[in-house]
């Protein structure tokens, strides 16, 4: 049985593991007309960048993505959204969370 110290702690250093490998560089943050993705990875043609809003539903997936990318939010609600970066085998690269105002 896992105690939950030992999960809180090992999910701690995952997602201090992720924070300190950033791939994307996203502004504005908030947003509320689009919002600009830089992608800092040599291989971004074989990566996906995948948006869900704060109820967990995928709003928004963009496979072998540029460099850089612009996404309107004209259909995007108000709200706060979690990102991720994934690469071709589905393995979570980054994470990260911004907020869409209107």
């Amino acid at each position: 049985m896992i105690s939950s110290v030992s999960f809180s702690q090992n999910k701690l250093a995952y997602e201090n593991s992720i924070s300190n490998n950033k791939y994307l560089k996203f502004y504005p943050n908030p947003a509320s007309v689009a919002i600009n993705f830089d992608c800092q990875s040599a291989n971004s043609n074989h990566l996906s960048l995948l948006i869900f809003n704060f109820m967990g539903k995928k709003v928004y997936e963009l496979k072998n993505i540029p460099a850089k990318i612009n996404i309107d939010l004209e259909q995007f609600y108000r709200g706060i959204y979690i990102y991720q970066l994934r690469n071709k085998n589905g393995t979570l690269l980054d994470i990260g969370k911004f907020q869409v105002l209107k």
